[in-house]
C-alpha cells in the first residue's frame, strides 16, 4: 500500500469507528435505565447484552493488539451474553472503556504496521484484515443498538433527533 493510501486508510477507519461509537452515544443519549434490556424478540440480544459483548471483544482484540492473539485468556465470552448490567451508568462506563480501546490502539498505528499479522484465534490477519474485521463486527452490533433504540421513538431514526 503506498504511502498515502496507507494513511488515507488509517485516518478512515479511524473516523469510521468513531463514527459508530457516536452512533451509540446518541441513541444512549434518547433511551432510558428500562430501556437497555428491552428485547424485541424473546430470542434477541437486548442493548445492555449487545454492549457487554462489544466491551469484552474490544478489550479482547485490542489491548497488546499487535503483539499477542485477539482471544485474550481474560475473556469470558459466553459471560457476555447475560443480561447482569444493572443501570445505563454501569453500561454506559463499559461502552466508554471498549471504545477507549480501540481508538487508542489504532490511533497510533503507522503505515509499517500495516503490513503486520495480528492473530485471532491463532489465525493469521494482515493487520487491514483484523481492523476490517472488527469495523464490521462493531458496526453490525451498532446497527442493532440503534434499531432498538428507534422502537422506543415511534419508527423514527433515534440518531437523528439530537433535540
Amino acid at each position: 500500500m503506498k504511502t498515502s493510501h496507507a494513511n488515507n486508510y488509517l485516518e478512515s477507519v479511524y473516523k469510521l469507528f468513531a463514527y459508530y461509537k457516536s452512533l451509540g452515544d446518541r441513541t444512549f443519549n434518547q433511551i432510558t435505565d428500562e430501556m437497555i434490556h428491552f428485547r424485541p424478540h424473546p430470542e434477541a440480544n437486548n442493548i445492555a447484552i449487545i454492549v457487554k459483548h462489544l466491551h469484552g471483544n474490544m478489550l479482547s482484540r485490542w489491548t497488546d493488539f499487535l503483539n499477542s492473539d485477539g482471544e485474550k485468556d481474560f475473556r469470558k465470552r459466553d459471560e457476555e451474553f447475560t443480561d447482569s448490567i444493572e443501570n445505563k451508568e454501569q453500561m454506559l462506563q463499559l461502552w466508554e472503556e471498549g471504545w477507549n480501546c480501540v481508538l487508542d490502539a489504532v490511533r497510533p498505528l503507522k503505515e509499517p504496521d500495516l503490513d503486520r499479522i495480528a492473530y485471532i484465534r491463532n489465525e493469521g490477519h494482515s493487520v487491514i484484515e483484523a481492523i476490517n474485521r472488527q469495523l464490521t463486527h462493531y458496526a453490525y452490533h451498532v446497527g442493532q443498538i440503534v434499531y432498538i433504540g428507534t422502537l422506543f421513538k415511534g419508527g423514527g431514526m433515534a440518531v437523528a433527533d439530537d433535540s
